[in-house]
C-alpha cells in the first residue's frame, strides 16, 4: 500500500514539474521559441534553451521621390543562435497615410516570395546578409507615403519594426473653380489626382508650414481632417492673439461637408516650359498648341514640382490643365508678384481670354 502511495506521488509531482514548465513556456511574453524549449543533451537530462529572437530598423524614417528607388532597413537576429537552421516567415504591410487598416505588402518565406497589389513587381527582399529583411522599393508612387511595418514569424515567436515612409515634395492649396469651400473629401482627391497630385498628409502640411506656407482658407487632408497652415496671425484667420500653426477643425463628414485641398506634389520624370509663341492663346488654343510641340499642357501639380525641385521661374501667366492661369517664381523680383518665392495664381479666368500657357513633356 505505501509503494502504491509513493507511486502516485511520484508520478503527481512529475506532472506537477511539467505542468509548471509548460505554463513558464506560454507565460514568457512572445520572447522564446516554443519548440527550443526542451531538448536532451544525451543523457537523458532536459534543460531550457532560450532563444530569443529580435526584429528592428535601423531608421525610424525614410525619405525619397517620387519615380526613385528606396530601401526600408529591418533585420532580425538571434540572441542565442538556435539548435536548428530556421526559415522565418517575412512579412512586409503598409497603413497608409489615408487608411484604417493594414495591406499586404510582401511575404517571404525562404527563397518563395510574392508582393501584393500596388506593390507587386515594384518591391523585393535585399537579403544582403544573414537577418537582412530590407525592403527595396523601385518606381515610387506618391501614395506610397505611409507606415511600413516588418514582420518576422518563426514559430510562435512574432516580432516585427516599424518605418515611415515620406516623400519630398511640395504642398498646394487648391480650389475649385467655383471658389472657395466646394469640395467634398471625395471630391477633394479627385482634384489633387486630376492636377498629378495626391492629397497632403498632416506631416507634409506641417513641413510646408515651417518652410513658410501660409494660407487662410482650411482644406483636406489624407486623413479625413480640415487644416490650415498661418505662419502670420492676422484677423481673418483667428485673430492677432492665435500663435501661429497649423490649426485644425478636426475630422469632418466626408460627404458632407466642404472645404478646399491640400494636395501634395514630388518630382516629375518629364519638363515643364513656357510655350514661346508670338501671340497669347485661349484655353483651346494652348491646349492645341501644346499638342502641336510634341507635348500637353502642363497641370498644377506638375507646375509646382517643376517650380520646387528644376527651379522654374517665368513672370509670364499662362494657362493649365485645368483652366487656371498661373507663373512660377524662383526669383522674386519687380512686377513679378509679391517678394517671396511661390506659384503666382491668376485664378480661373474665362476660357476665352488669351494668355501664354505652360506644356508638359516626357523625358526622352
Amino acid at each position: 500500500m505505501r509503494i502504491c502511495c509513493l507511486q502516485i506521488m511520484l508520478l503527481s509531482v512529475v506532472q506537477l514539474f511539467f505542468s509548471y514548465c509548460s505554463l513558464a513556456a506560454f507565460s514568457v511574453q512572445n520572447n522564446f521559441f516554443y519548440q527550443d524549449i526542451f531538448r536532451a543533451n544525451g543523457k537523458k537530462e532536459i534543460y531550457f534553451s532560450d532563444v530569443r529572437l529580435h526584429v528592428d530598423s535601423a531608421q525610424p524614417s525614410v525619405f525619397a521621390v517620387r519615380g526613385g528607388n528606396t530601401t526600408l532597413p529591418c533585420r532580425f537576429w538571434y540572441e542565442r543562435k538556435p539548435s536548428s537552421q530556421r526559415e522565418a516567415r517575412i512579412k512586409w504591410s503598409w497603413l497608409p497615410a489615408s487608411g484604417r487598416h493594414e495591406e499586404d505588402v510582401l511575404v517571404a518565406i525562404g527563397s518563395h516570395i510574392r508582393s501584393f497589389g500596388v506593390f507587386r513587381g515594384r518591391v523585393e527582399l535585399r537579403q544582403d546578409f544573414p537577418g537582412d529583411a530590407a525592403l527595396v522599393m523601385t518606381d515610387l508612387q506618391l501614395n506610397d507615403t505611409g507606415r511600413y511595418r516588418c514582420e518576422v514569424v518563426d514559430g510562435l515567436e512574432d516580432k516585427s519594426a516599424t518605418v515611415h515612409l515620406e516623400l519630398q515634395g511640395v504642398v498646394f492649396p487648391y480650389q475649385h473653380p467655383r471658389g472657395r469651400y466646394h469640395l467634398s473629401f471625395l471630391g477633394a482627391q479627385q482634384v489633387c489626382e486630376e492636377q498629378d497630385s495626391t492629397l497632403a498628409t498632416f506631416t507634409q502640411l506641417f513641413q510646408s508650414w515651417k518652410e513658410g506656407l501660409n494660407w487662410c482658407n482650411a482644406g483636406w487632408l489624407a486623413d479625413g481632417t480640415v487644416q490650415y497652415p498661418i505662419t502670420q496671425p492676422r484677423v481673418p484667420c483667428g485673430g492677432h492673439s492665435l500663435a501661429p500653426g497649423v490649426r485644425s477643425y478636426g475630422r469632418r463628414h466626408l460627404k458632407l461637408h466642404r472645404y478646399d485641398v491640400f494636395c501634395f506634389s514630388s518630382s516629375i520624370r518629364g519638363k515643364v516650359y513656357y510655350l514661346e509663341s508670338s501671340q497669347k492663346m485661349n484655353l483651346t488654343e494652348s491646349q492645341r498648341a501644346c499638342q502641336e510641340d510634341g507635348a500637353e499642357i502642363a497641370k498644377v501639380g506638375q507646375l509646382y514640382a517643376a517650380w520646387r525641385f528644376a527651379g522654374l521661374d517665368r513672370c509670364d501667366a499662362g494657362w493649365l490643365a485645368d483652366g487656371s492661369v498661373r507663373y512660377p517664381i524662383s526669383r522674386p523680383r519687380r512686377n513679378c508678384g509679391p517678394p517671396e518665392p511661390g506659384v503666382r495664381s491668376f485664378g480661373f479666368p474665362p476660357l476665352q481670354h488669351k494668355h501664354g500657357v505652360y506644356c508638359y513633356k516626357l523625358d526622352d
